[in-house]
């Protein structure tokens, strides 16, 4: 078989990184005195980071996140409520793996939509699948779900996802519906994957906010004794950063 031949048929297996990394030993003189195995090894590979990349594009193409926030560009500076070891603890995804929750509160501008995106960029880095939902533009679509038939599946499609971003929870009144499905989503999630709620409401205020108390006590109960609270201080980071 020529050189050719195998390289249209790494095409059509769609063995692209295997492809990438043959090409690249053709044109580096020092591969060439490598032994055969180690150079199969590197081709191995270059499929394997090929895979992963592809995959990690597509979490976060499917996840929709608000901002792309990278882990490594984290601010670290006094007076924002955590430290650094908590922080790494974090961002290791371990509390993933336990199936806990996060619950983010904090002034407006003080960051917490984008560190929620960085947890969810670090998880999506590991294989972890991600989203990123404001909590209001979800219950309407669960509005247009019950009426058109499709909140099974939408319901279905959210309890798959090893990690979900509420965001901007508590600036909208919820109605009757509204509390129904929030509880029937943590429900489904309490447990088997991992949640970030955030807000600006202090979660001490979030039974009165919820406005009915069996309802609230239910989702609280889905929520907070499973969940690690962040609250974040300091100044707008928008304000800084435009200062800056």
């Amino acid at each position: 078989m020529t050189l050719q031949c195998t390289m249209d048929e790494l095409r059509e297996l769609k063995l692209s990184g295997m492809l990438g990394g043959l090409e690249q030993q053709l044109s580096q003189t020092t591969y060439q005195d490598l032994p055969f195995e180690e150079r199969l090894g590197h081709l191995v590979d270059a499929e394997v980071s090929h895979r992963q990349t592809q995959r990690l594009q597509r979490i976060l193409k499917n996840a929709k996140l608000k901002v792309h926030a990278d882990p490594e560009s984290i601010d670290y500076r006094p007076g924002r409520g955590f430290e650094r070891p908590v922080l790494a603890d974090l961002l290791s995804c371990t509390w993933v793996e336990r199936k806990q929750n996060i619950l983010m509160t904090g002034k407006t501008g003080t960051g917490k939509t984008w560190l929620a995106c960085s947890f969810a960029v670090q998880a999506a880095r590991k294989g972890i699948t991600i989203g990123y939902r404001r909590v209001s533009r979800l219950l309407e679509d669960m509005e247009i779900a019950h009426q058109d038939g499709s909140l099974g599946k939408l319901r279905a499609q959210l309890a798959k996802l090893r990690l979900l971003i509420l965001d901007d929870f508590g600036l909208v009144a919820l109605t009757a519906r509204g509390r129904a499905d929030l509880l029937e989503l943590l429900d489904d999630r309490v447990g088997c994957v991992s949640t970030i709620v955030a807000g600006q409401m202090p979660v001490k205020e979030w039974h009165a906010f919820i406005n009915d108390p069996a309802l609230a006590d239910a989702i609280l109960d889905r929520l907070v004794h499973s969940s690690m609270k962040l609250n974040l201080k300091g100044e707008s980071m928008r304000k800084l950063k435009t200062a800056s």
